[in-house]
């Protein structure tokens, strides 16, 4: 895909220094989208921290589906919450908080130094409330203040319905990852609700530096459309809706009602890259690290992502302000018959039923692991 001349490498000394050294230099955080009590024991997720530049991490139901499956480091904490009669998604988050809290205290330096701008990590509210923003509210204040950590985001998702919990979450002081969005317009719709929660903390007196990122989904894009399009357009359709995303976050930024409430003390939601692992084999492993690298912007990657990103040694050209090609590329999109409107609609609701699918299967994890551990114990 050809390039705007607007964006120009990043200029920066390259020799034995790290990818990932460079991405944190230019101004982007790396979070891991990974954890697991084993990355935590052997002290991997610290070296993470010390070697790789990651500053902050992201989990949903599908990465702790795997954690507790896969591995026998849950299997000792799962016997004492039996023993005390506790099951099912009361056990989970109990679980799940003892490995967001260790996470959090590692990153609490790079939160400290960074004035709570960088150093995050995020949990997510039960996916079977994405629609429900009374109970999704609930959810998220009572595991932010179980959590008693001030570096957690609580994920909310940034459906239509979610929208109003958002808001609600922001003005009562709970730092929110808005998760689940894929077009320019989701991610307006999660700002405009981050806003109006600032704007309301303001109004009534109250300090309004709440954290908050804007997570938009890029991969997805492309897995939804391949083989169906051009090869000449493969792979292209994630990175022009983030480059078109991206555009409408500076202007934001730029805006005189964002500037009005960063006066006040309010502090900026960010924009977050997720779901940024290379789905297709015969593209590269490191394709959206590359495309999407940004100053003020958050990558939350998978390991095996982060892992190639650190072997390669330099990065491309940063983002261009004004979105680059990416109107030229979402026309021969929609001429080649891709709806990107529609699209973004359905990704969203796939997205959702994914994670409760996951959420699913992670109780089932749970259950039967406490059914085996339960009759090895007898």
């Amino acid at each position: 895909m050809p390039r705007s001349s607007a964006r120009k490498p990043y200029d920066e000394k390259r020799m034995n220094m790290k990818a990932t050294k460079l991405l944190h230099n230019l101004g982007q955080s790396l979070w891991l989208d990974n954890i697991t009590r084993d990355l935590l024991n052997t002290g991997t997720l610290k070296r993470y921290i010390d070697e790789l530049s990651v500053t902050g991490l992201t989990s949903n139901p599908t990465i702790f589906d795997h954690a507790i499956k896969n591995s026998g480091a849950y299997d000792t904490a799962i016997r004492e919450r039996l023993a005390q009669g506790k099951s099912g998604e009361t056990l989970f988050f109990e679980l799940a908080l003892e490995d967001i809290s260790r996470a959090a205290d590692l990153f609490r330096p790079t939160f400290d130094q960074t004035n709570g701008m960088d150093g995050w990590v995020s949990l997510e509210v039960s996916p079977v409330l994405a629609y429900d923003a009374a109970s999704t509210l609930a959810a998220a204040r009572e595991l932010r203040a179980r959590a008693a950590r001030p570096n957690v985001f609580i994920k909310i998702p940034g459906t239509k319905e979610s929208l109003p919990a958002i808001e609600e979450a922001i003005f009562a002081g709970v730092p929110i990852n808005v998760t689940l969005l894929f077009s320019r317009e989701q991610y307006l719709a999660a700002a405009d609700a981050f806003m109006r929660g600032v704007e309301r903390r303001i109004a009534a007196g109250l300090k309004p530096d709440v954290g908050s990122v804007a997570s938009v989904f890029i991969s997805r894009w492309d897995g939804a459309v391949a083989g169906k399009v051009p090869a000449a357009l493969n792979n292209q359709l994630g990175i022009a809706m983030a480059n078109r995303a991206y555009k409408a976050y500076l202007e934001l930024l730029g805006s005189p009602r964002w500037q009005r409430a960063f006066n006040a003390g309010a502090r900026p939601q960010r924009l977050l890259w997720a779901s940024t692992g290379t789905k297709d084999p015969q593209a590269s492993d490191v394709l959206y690290i590359k495309a999407l690298a940004a100053p003020f912007t958050v990558n939350t990657m998978p390991e095996a992502t982060l892992l190639a990103l650190a072997d390669h040694g330099a990065l491309g050209p940063i983002m261009s302000a004004d979105g680059g090609d990416c109107e030229s590329v979402l026309e021969q999109l929609n001429e080649a018959g891709v709806n990107v409107g529609a699209l973004a609609a359905q990704l969203q609701t796939e997205g959702a039923k994914a994670f409760v699918k996951s959420w699913d299967e992670l109780l089932a994890v749970i259950a039967s692991k406490s059914n085996a551990l339960t009759k090895g114990r007898s």
